[in-house]
This record gives structure tokens, C-alpha cells and sequence, in this order.
């Protein structure tokens, strides 16, 4: 606006509490200005009462006193033309100065930012952080086997009293975690390191028959373990004497006549038998060639069900060949053709003709059995057994040594005992052994033990079959004696026999 004077001759400075001027004197005549204006009330932000200012003033025209409380004006109306001042200034919000709009948009934007930074930001660094762990954890295989072992560690809940036990003792499982390409190595590791000790056994044999005058030369195909660098091969009887099982009434197999014996890489020796045993269908047999590549014996008390099995040997005369798959059972009770009673492993493993006397071995590749029986037929499929090598080694060192295998000798025949048998003879008891034959120049025979006793007892054990005698009597050595007790004339008597070696 044009004035004569520009500003108010005094003003004076409002109190700390108001925002406007808190005395204003009146211009001189003449002037411009407003004519009067009378100092608001203290405590009061706007102005109390301003009048209308002189006729001809191009100041404002009307300004109505804002109500107490409010930090601006209230209404103000449209001043005179020419003026340059506002022509219209709406109404702010109650309780609000003149600031409050510019600061409402100010912490407008710093709640933006404090949300983004507060919330937004630690979230998704959250989530990177769970991603990354879960990554770490499942491609580090020890904290993975760690986690999986944790996961499906099942509780044991038994105690060896048979009572439930509460405590923090858990069954350990064996979680160790393969791929395929794992599976694949272990077979190839073990196949490789194996065959070069698994040979190639074939036997000649004389055959008469019935239908012939002429004897005949017959072959069987077999499989052997090199279990010494000087050229001892440990193989099943039935590979090497077959006259056992293959007689019948048409013919009739004599002892072999020729044992060729070829190694991994082709080259073949001729063979001597050392010593069989049929009692437990095993036979060593000699070559001479040193520098052989023994095979490491493991330990077949260890074997778990489940774990890896490989059969390697010459099924079907198919040297050098290698099928694999699973611990079936272990401590099988098996009965072969000629009716002789093994423990066996039992694997899936195929095990076919030629197979026999080859080696089971585990995924360390160590001989854990001799493979030697497969049942056959239309309906089983995935059967095979396999001798323990724990229960061989006793065996093959004393066939190599004394070429037989020394055992513990009663010297008696028995009939196993039932009620019907007991009716029939009219005999005290019907649980027992009944003596039948007591061979001259026995143990029996010397400890004065008479056809017609029934046997009920061995070393304090009751026993119901012949089985269960010889089954004491095995456990014991040469020379050690041996407590029967039986019924005689309708008594009980305790003989005591010393045990003889086995003819």
C-alpha cells in the first residue's frame, strides 16, 4: 500500500505468551494507516477489537475480532480495490496457529520414512536371513545330517530289565544320507576292489550210471575267495565234492579228478583239494602262486539288516560277476538238501548256480559270508544265504592245518522222543533223546552209557533232541567231559563222558 508513512511511529514488543502486537500508538493525521487500534488482551493471540478505518483508507474494510483462542484470523473479509492485501482468507481449524499445516506435512514425510526404517527394512532383512540359514543348513551335509539325525532319532523307551525307561536315551539310528551317485560309487569302489580276489572254480569228476559201463567225466562250475597271498582259496564242499548230494540210484559221482582254479585276470591254475568239511559246507583249496590279492575279512557279528550287500562270483559260468542289494536276516536257521542245519545270512542279493563259494561282502568291501545257498522255485524270487565268516575262519584254519576239521565225539545214535513213541514202547518218559546205537571204542561206550537210556539232561540243560546234545557238545573241546543225565530202570543217573576226537 502508498502511504505518506511506512511504518508505526512505536510499537512495542508483545509478551512472550501473544503473537501480536501488544501496544500499537495511533498514526499521525494524514496517514494511510488504521486510525485505531487498541492493544489486544493479555493471553489473547489475535487482535481484540480493531474499528473501521477512515473513509477513503485502502486498507482493509472490515476485520471481525477472532474468537479467543484461536492463533489467526477468524474471518476476514474482502478489502477495498486497490488494496494488496488478500482478498479472502478461509477459515483454519480450531486450536491450530499458522503453522500447524506446515508442520502436519512435515511429520506427514518423517512417519513415511520412520515406517519403511522400522518395519519394512528389518522385515525383509529377516527374510533374507532365514533364507540364507536354510540354505546353509541344507547344503552343509554335516548340519543337515545333524538336523535329520535330530528329526527321526527315535526314543528308547525300554530298559534291559524290560521296564519303561523315562530317560533321555535314544536309539541311533544310522541316517547317514546318499544320492544315487553315492549308491553308484560305493558298488563301483567295491566291486573294483573285491573281484580281483574272487576266482573262478571248475571241477571234473568221474560219473558211473546204471545205463553205462563206461565211466563218464562230468564238470561243475563254482566260486572261490582268495584268503591268502600264497595261493588258499576258502570255497563251499558241495563245490568240490559233489558225490553228497548229486548221487542217486541212476548214478552215482565219484571225488573230483581235476580242480582248475582261473584268477580276475584269465590266467588259470590247476588246483589240489587241502581239506573239506561237510558238516558246515566248506573246503580249501590250494594253488601255486603267491603275490594274490587276499581279501579283507570283515566281521559278520556287526552285520545289521538293512545295510548294502554285494554277491560277487561265476553264476551260470558268468565269471566275474557282481549282483547287489540288502542284509535280508541275519542268524537264519537253514536246512540244505542233504539236511545238514546252518546259521545263514539271508540276503536279496541273486544268488544263482556258480555263485556258490563266492563272497558276500559289505560297502567297505570285506568278505562278511560265503555264499552258498539259494532257494529255488516258481514262487521265490530275491532268497540267497550265505555262510558268516566268523564261523568260517575256525574251520578253514584247521583244514589247512590238519586238512579235516577236529571235533568233540560222543559216539551214540538217538531217537528224539514224543508222547506217541513214549505210548508205543512203554517208556518212563516221553521228553528226551533215546539211545539207540552206542558205537565200540566211543566216549559213550567207555563212560559206560547203555542203548536203552534216555537222555534228559546235558551239563544241567534239559534237552528234547539230538540237535540240542550236539548243539552243548560243539561249544566244548577235544578232552573236555560232559555231564548227561538220564533215565535207566526207572531212575536218574548221571554219567559223565569224556570227549574223544570225532573219527
Amino acid at each position: 500500500m502508498e502511504n505518506n508513512e511506512d511504518d508505526f511511529k512505536n510499537v512495542t514488543n508483545s509478551s512472550e505468551e501473544s503473537k501480536v502486537f501488544e501496544n500499537v500508538t495511533k498514526p499521525s493525521e494524514g496517514s494511510s494507516n488504521f486510525e485505531n487500534i487498541i492493544r489486544p488482551n493479555e493471553g489473547v493471540n489475535a487482535f481484540q477489537n480493531i474499528t473501521k478505518p477512515s473513509e477513503g483508507n485502502s486498507n482493509f474494510e472490515n476485520i471481525i475480532r477472532p474468537n479467543e483462542g484461536s492463533n489467526s484470523f477468524q474471518n476476514i473479509t474482502k478489502p477495498g480495490e486497490g488494496s494488496n492485501t488478500f482478498q479472502n482468507v478461509a477459515k483454519p481449524s480450531e486450536e491450530r496457529n499458522s503453522y500447524k499445516t506446515f508442520e502436519a506435512s512435515k511429520k506427514q514425510k518423517t512417519n513415511k520414512a520412520g515406517f519403511g526404517k522400522t518395519v519394512v527394512l528389518p522385515f525383509f532383512c529377516g527374510m533374507l536371513g532365514t533364507v540364507i540359514i536354510a540354505g546353509v543348513c541344507l547344503t552343509v551335509t554335516p548340519i543337515k545330517q545333524a538336523i535329520v539325525r535330530q528329526l527321526i532319532t527315535a526314543p528308547d523307551t525300554s530298559s534291559p530289565s524290560g521296564e519303561t525307561n523315562n530317560s533321555n536315551n535314544f536309539i541311533d539310528l544310522n541316517t547317514q544320507l546318499i544320492s544315487l551317485q553315492g549308491y553308484s560309487d560305493t558298488a563301483t569302489a567295491v566291486a573294483k576292489k573285491v573281484q580281483p580276489s574272487i576266482v573262478a572254480i571248475t571241477v571234473e569228476y568221474s560219473v558211473n550210471s546204471i545205463f553205462s559201463r563206461v565211466p563218464t567225466t562230468g564238470t561243475a562250475k563254482g566260486s572261490g575267495i582268495i584268503i591268502s597271498e600264497d595261493g588258499y582259496i576258502l570255497t563251499n564242499n558241495h563245490v568240490v565234492n559233489s558225490s553228497s548230494s548229486s548221487s542217486n540210484y541212476f548214478y552215482e559221482i565219484g571225488e573230483a579228478s581235476k580242480v582248475t582254479v582261473k584268477l580276475y585276470d584269465g590266467t588259470e591254475y590247476e588246483g589240489t583239494i587241502v581239506g573239506t568239511d561237510s558238516q558246515t559246507d566248506l573246503a580249501v583249496i590250494k594253488i601255486d602262486k603267491d603275490g594274490l590279492n587276499a581279501a579283507e575279512l570283515g566281521n559278520s557279528s556287526s552285520v545289521q539288516v538293512g545295510e548294502f550287500a554285494m554277491a560277487i562270483g561265476s553264476p551260470l559260468g558268468l565269471d566275474n560277476s557282481v549282483t547287489a542289494g540288502i542284509i535280508s536276516a541275519v542268524n537264519r536257521e537253514v536246512t540244505d538238501s542233504d539236511g545238514n542245519k546252518y546259521v545263514a545270512i539271508q540276503t536279496d542279493a541273486a544268488i544263482n548256480a556258480g555263485n556258490s563259494g563266492g563272497a558276500l561282502v559289505n560297502s567297505k568291501g570285506q568278505v562278511i559270508g560265503v555264499n552258498t545257498l539259494k532257494l529255488a522255485g516258481d514262487d521265490v524270487e530275491g532268497v540267497g544265504f550265505a555262510i558268516p565268516i566268523d564261523s568260517t575262519k575256525e574251520i578253514y584254519e584247521q583244514l589247512i592245518e590238519y586238512n579235516k576239521v577236529k571235533r568233540p565225539y560222543i559216539g551214540i545214535s538217538g531217537i528224539d522222543l514224543n508222547d506217541d513213541l513214549a505210548k508205543r514202547y512203554n517208556l518212563v518218559s516221553s521228553v528226551g533223546v533215546y539211545v539207540q546205537v552206542v558205537e565200540d571204542f566211543s566216549a559213550a561206550q567207555k563212560a559206560e552209557l547203555k542203548v536203552g537210556d534216555i537222555i534228559i539232561e546235558a551239563d544241567g540243560k534239559k534237552v528234547k533232541n539230538m540237535d540240542e546234545i550236539n548243539e552243548i557238545k560243539n561249544a566244548k573241546k577235544i578232552g573236555d567231559t560232559m555231564t548227561l543225565k538220564v533215565y535207566r530202570d526207572g531212575k536218574e543217573k548221571d554219567i559223565t563222558v569224556t570227549l574223544q576226537e570225532q573219527p
